[in-house]
This record gives structure tokens, C-alpha cells and sequence, in this order.
């Protein structure tokens, strides 16, 4: 396995596990299949992915910021952190460097929504955008997936469905 799929396996096996597979808890969902435009475009919760080099010492940092753990475990080195809407992922051995990700499909309490834009969608608008998809969404299937961009000053980008 290559380092951009393994990396995006790591990250999407962590927030499936980390928001207790609400997607057995809220099966109902409905994606909009209208054509998307930027500003239509519904991403889902916005979280991002850090890298740290001490698990405890990041979980004590950002409680003392007015976070609380959402999800994950120190045995599995990795936990979910939230304030109020904000999320914030802290993986330890996992992957280099930070990710942004959105979760199409979920609210910020790891919900599901009943109107979204599934990440295939936004994956075929961002390829008509000329943005170079990495490790792409299989588009002949369904439900949970996810891929990956680059933004212009080599930020990655997660969208990552697990409904």
C-alpha cells in the first residue's frame, strides 16, 4: 500500500471509530443530485487532523483550550477533541504533517444529515475544476468513501463520507 492510501485508510478507520459508527445509528439520508457549483457544494463537518508528537501532552493543551474528548482512545493513539462546533483530531504515529477534513453526510456531532452532497459528486465537480484528485472515490458505488486533494500551497484535504 502506498503512503497516500495508507494514510487516507489510518485517518478514515480512526474518525469512523472515533464517532462510534453513527451511521448504523441514523441509516436515513438523502444526497442531492442537483449539478454543484462552489458555493453549493454541502461538505459536511469540518475538522482538522493533527499530527503530534505526544498524545497526553496535546490532550491536556487543548482541554485547557475549552476542548472535551469526543471520540478515540489513548490506547488506539489517536483522540477526537471538541469545543462547542469545533473538532479537532489528535493522532500521534499516524501520518506526517496536518489535514483538513470534511465529512460529507455528518453534522458536527457526527449526525447524520438528511440532505447532503455525497463525496463522489464533489469529487467529479473539483475534477471539473481541473483539481487533482488523490487516491479517488471508486464512482460506480455508494456509501462510505473518500479522496484526497492538495490546495495550491500543498495543504491536504480529506473528504471523507462514511455514510
Amino acid at each position: 500500500m502506498n503512503k497516500t492510501t495508507l494514510l487516507a485508510t489510518a485517518i478514515s478507520v480512526s474518525f469512523s471509530l472515533g464517532f462510534f459508527l453513527n451511521s448504523f445509528i441514523y441509516p436515513e439520508r438523502e444526497t442531492s443530485s442537483q449539478n454543484l457549483k462552489p458555493t453549493d457544494m454541502k461538505l459536511g463537518a469540518f475538522s482538522i487532523s493533527l499530527s503530534v508528537k505526544d498524545l497526553d501532552v496535546s490532550r491536556e493543551f487543548y482541554e485547557n483550550l475549552g476542548f472535551t474528548q469526543f471520540g478515540g482512545s489513548m490506547e488506539s493513539n489517536y483522540l477526537i477533541m471538541k469545543n462547542e462546533s469545533t473538532l479537532i483530531g489528535l493522532f500521534n504515529g499516524m501520518f506526517e504533517g496536518n489535514i483538513l477534513t470534511f465529512n460529507p453526510g455528518w453534522d458536527d456531532n457526527a449526525h447524520a444529515l438528511k440532505v447532503f452532497d455525497d463525496v463522489r459528486k464533489i469529487q467529479q465537480k473539483l475534477k471539473t475544476s481541473d483539481i487533482e484528485i488523490i487516491n479517488p472515490a471508486d464512482e460506480t458505488t455508494s456509501g462510505p468513501a473518500s479522496f484526497m486533494v492538495k490546495d495550491p500551497d500543498g495543504n491536504m484535504i480529506l473528504f471523507d463520507q462514511h455514510l
